[in-house]
């Protein structure tokens, strides 16, 4: 049971830290990296993909160090990359689409992150940006 604790904590923590990152770091500091996501005309790769490596090597990490006992790094690594592959689904494949295998969401939820994220790009700057979150999204998307 502790180890589905963990699991999940990896989980909304790696939602948690992608929105404060993506808010005060990806549109601050970090924007030379991140812009490239914002641009018009973007390669299949992006600069911006530099923050997939990051994240994903923390949780490489954790579940290397973890492994031996499948201890409490084990499962919050596994939860990292549960949300690691959540985020490849929703925003590269559903949302932008880099990898065609969905169409355009018609599910209530899909739909709302989906418009939530078009919101969160209007602004090819880093100021004005609304929406930082993948999944905690403002209620106002789910309206509609």
């Amino acid at each position: 049971m502790m180890n589905l604790f963990y699991l999940v904590s990896g989980f909304v923590a790696m939602e948690l830290a992608s929105w404060i990152i993506h808010k005060y770091l990806m549109h601050g500091p970090l924007w030379f990296i991140h812009k490239t996501h914002h641009q018009a005309g973007k390669s299949f790769f992006e600069l911006n993909d530099l923050f997939t490596l990051l994240f994903g090597g923390i949780a490489v990490v954790l579940i290397w160090f973890g492994r031996s006992e499948l201890d409490y790094r084990f499962w919050l690594g596994a939860g990292i990359s549960v949300y690691g592959m959540a985020y490849f689904v929703f925003h590269d494949m559903l949302i932008h689409r880099r990898v065609k295998w969905f169409s355009k969401p018609k599910n209530r939820f899909f739909r709302a992150i989906a418009n939530a994220h078009r919101d969160h790009h209007k602004t090819n700057k880093k100021e004005d940006a609304v929406s930082f979150g993948l999944l905690l999204i403002p209620l106002k998307y789910f309206k509609s």
